[in-house]
């Protein structure tokens, strides 16, 4: 029996504008199940609210990703980026609260779906991901993966290429904040077997707005709101 469409969901980062945009395009295609690959509510404009809505949704695969981990860990980044950061997920924690929080931290770091293996940054880590165009050394990041497709996002980067090891390398891109200069929101659908890639249009100015309100510390997410890439400096989570 032939599986009905998957919508498949990454780096959402808060961005409640954005999602509600794609789970309008998810409900027009038919897909009547997600799965949800990490970093949902940090580092945007609607924390909680964000947060909120993707636990309502039917997700068949639903995992972590590095800001839900960085919710109760220190984050992995230069000196010149903490303070940026501790005041982001400081912001995130307040407007979660304990619960969320712990529900956030508590998700599985990888998971599976039909075959396809489901990560955040790669099948190594969190916050180390596979670039568009194959790197020296990347084989490292399989962790010993080989023939079979390697589901992840992380780099906010939407596409598709060979991999090491007889692998297939898929990046849905960033649902909330995407880094490839196309503000609209990048997700996939996974169908009969095969993933397609999907952008929807969303209004980027209404998440702005809301991301200035929070002071001079979020200027660096408003950047990527509106241009969809990081200022100079800013290290990307």
């Amino acid at each position: 029996m032939k599986r009905s469409p998957v919508a498949l969901l990454y780096d959402i980062h808060g961005n409640l504008a954005a999602l509600e945009a794609v789970l309008a395009d998810v409900e027009s295609e038919g897909a009547t199940s997600f799965l949800l690959g990490g970093d949902y509510a940090s580092l945007g404009p609607w924390p909680r609210e964000t947060a909120e809505m993707l636990e309502s949704v039917p997700a068949i695969v639903r995992i972590r990703g590095n800001v839900e981990r960085w919710l109760r860990e220190d984050p992995e980044a230069p000196e010149s980026s903490q303070q940026f950061l501790r005041t982001a997920l400081t912001a995130a924690r307040e407007s979660l609260g304990p619960d969320l929080v712990d529900r956030l931290y508590r998700l599985p770091e990888q998971g599976e779906l039909e075959g396809i293996l489901v990560c955040h940054g790669s099948p190594l880590s969190d916050i180390e991901s596979f670039a568009p165009e194959p790197q020296q050394g990347e084989e490292r990041m399989l962790a010993g993966e080989s023939e079979r497709t390697i589901l992840f996002g992380h780099s906010h980067l939407q596409f598709r290429r060979a991999g090491p090891n007889g692998t297939l390398l898929v990046n849905p891109g960033s649902v909330g904040a995407p880094l490839d200069g196309d503000p609209r929101a990048a997700w996939a659908m996974y169908d009969d077997g095969e993933i397609g890639f999907r952008r929807t249009a969303y209004d980027v100015e209404r998440a702005v707005a809301k991301m200035r309100s929070y002071g001079d510390w979020a200027e660096p997410i408003v950047h990527r709101l509106e241009y969809a890439s990081d200022a100079a400096n800013v290290t990307h989570a």
